[in-house]
């Protein structure tokens, strides 16, 4: 069994996934409930690491400055499709049409109420969460409207099947971060749940940095945490620990 995770050093860049990480999961994207001590925290940590601190995401970056409210972090959306460093402005793939691809969609939404579409800037979502027995018929669909898409990729995580742009991913968002300041020339801390964030936990190690698995399931990460509350009082734990460092004129 993986082992819980320890202290992070000084000088690291921290990367958080958001939905079952920073937020519970909930059974639809506008379901998601934010601690409100949460952003106060995020905007802390970042500030003493010169901006060192990336919320990585399948939803889009609208959507998690609309629920964290900290301006200006770091952060990759729909998986990586988008993607912002600081205060600069977001930055994007290229646009794909994906009206033909929409209609297995709808048709099957109709059918079943209990299905979530969700469009993103350049992707598409079907979430299954309330209706998990319907799976396969979702893949199905997302099958067939992959097949009237070009430059699409299939991507599954936890009860949500999508279409993103082929080459979007967390590990190829993580490299480009690692690449430009203010995380650049410092060691990865990687927080994920999903499969979605296991392609992330590879590069992550691949940098020599360190991956958390957050709850079940099998995975490439070194240290795990069996529930989002866990890392919530991991992340509390070290946000005291560095703030005592800071208080004894340590680096942060």
């Amino acid at each position: 069994m993986e082992a819980r995770p320890g202290r992070p050093e000084t000088g690291c860049a921290s990367f958080f996934d958001f939905d079952g990480i920073l937020v519970e999961l909930a059974p639809t994207s506008l379901g998601a409930v934010v601690d409100p001590g949460l952003p106060p925290v995020l905007l802390w940590l970042a500030k003493q690491r010169d901006g060192a601190v990336a919320i990585m995401s399948g939803r889009a970056l609208a959507d998690i400055d609309v629920l964290l409210k900290p301006p200006g972090l770091c952060a990759a959306g729909v998986h990586g499709a988008e993607w912002r460093v600081l205060d600069a402005p977001a930055r994007r793939g290229p646009g794909l049409a994906l009206e033909a691809a929409a209609g297995p969609l709808r048709q099957l939404c109709a059918r079943f109420p209990g299905l979530h579409p969700e469009r993103k800037p350049g992707a598409i979502a079907l979430r299954y969460r309330q209706a998990p027995e319907l799976e396969a018929q979702c893949l199905q669909a997302v099958s067939e409207a992959l097949a009237c898409t070009q430059g699409m990729a299939l991507q599954r995580g936890r009860m949500v099947v999508e279409l993103k742009p082929r080459g979007a991913s967390k590990a190829a968002a993580v490299r480009r971060f690692l690449e430009q300041r203010p995380l650049q020339h410092r060691r990865p801390w990687f927080f994920g749940d999903d499969v979605t964030d296991e392609s992330a936990f590879e590069a992550v190690l691949a940098a020599g940095g360190v991956t958390v698995k957050v709850g079940p399931g099998e995975t490439l990460a070194e240290y795990r945490l069996p529930v989002p509350r866990e890392f919530g009082f991991w992340l509390t734990r070290a946000v005291q620990h560095l703030k005592a460092a800071c208080g004894a004129g340590k680096a942060p």
